[in-house]
């Protein structure tokens, strides 16, 4: 019930009476008119002699031809206006779609608001990776052992005997971030051990936080029982000779790709 000031308006009043839309409204009215004066015309034209009859006649005869008279000018009348209809109905079909189209403009925002704007979907997903990175840089530091290709890849591995079934893969990179996770490792005294099949392997059958691959099971337990017998070295802190890394280490036959997304091997 509120007022709506904006309809007061006089220039927008008269900017209304003066449309486009307007004057086709009255173009089709004096139309119409011209139609319906032209079959009236026409009809009393026609039956002029008629219409001076009835003079002549007597109550009922003059009353039963007027009647004929009646039906006659209803038919044509009506005919008039079904032409006028059979004119006007397509035009109105018309002008009704058209105005339902929508510009490039309007098709744009409503695809925005159907599907999101794409440059905040990108945003929302760019700040989603951010957040993964972080969530799996911050496991870096608790894993066991970080296996390096040694510069393009890098893959944490952590394995806890009364959770875990298997290794489990807790982070892992490729270039910068494999850079990344080595340098964590680094800083949290986590041993890196290079072992370029096996990182590759790894890196490209596994997801983060997924348990090795059961292919994988011998070459990652050579990996880990080698970092249990360093872990238990310095722990002990002798001077005896520390445990050697094993060297050539294998993966089965199709589980090394070689080379990925085109970084030499």
């Amino acid at each position: 019930m509120a007022p709506n000031f904006s309809r007061m308006d006089p220039v927008k009043g008269v900017q209304r009476m003066f449309s486009w839309h307007s004057f086709g409204e009255l173009v089709k009215a004096i139309l119409k008119a011209l139609l319906i004066g032209g079959v009236v015309y026409w009809m009393v034209l026609r039956q002029q002699d008629q219409l001076f009859a009835l003079i002549l006649q007597s109550v009922e005869p003059a009353l039963a031809s007027f009647g004929h008279m009646i039906v006659f000018a209803m038919i044509g009348l009506v005919a008039g206006l079904a032409v006028i209809a059979a004119m006007d109905v397509p035009f109105q079909l018309w002008r009704y779609y058209a105005g339902l189209r929508m510009t490039k403009e309007e098709l744009r925002q409503e695809m925005k608001e159907m599907e999101g704007d794409p440059q905040l979907k990108a945003r929302i997903r760019s700040q989603q990776r951010e957040m993964a990175r972080k969530r799996m840089m911050a496991e870096v530091p608790k894993a066991d052992v970080v296996v390096t290709n040694p510069t393009h890849f890098a893959v944490a591995l952590k394995y806890d005997r009364d959770r875990m079934g298997a290794p489990q893969v807790v982070a892992k990179g490729m270039n910068l971030v494999a850079q990344k996770i080595r340098d964590l490792a680094a800083a949290n005294k986590v041993p890196v051990m290079e072992a370029p099949p096996l990182a590759r392997a790894l890196y490209r059958h596994t997801d983060i936080g997924d348990q090795v691959p059961a292919a994988l099971y011998t070459a990652v337990a050579e990996v880990l029982a080698y970092i249990y017998q360093l872990n238990q070295f310095l722990a002990a802190g002798t001077s005896a000779m520390p445990p050697q890394p094993p060297t050539a280490i294998a993966v089965p036959d199709g589980m090394d790709p070689g080379e990925i997304a085109g970084v030499a091997a």
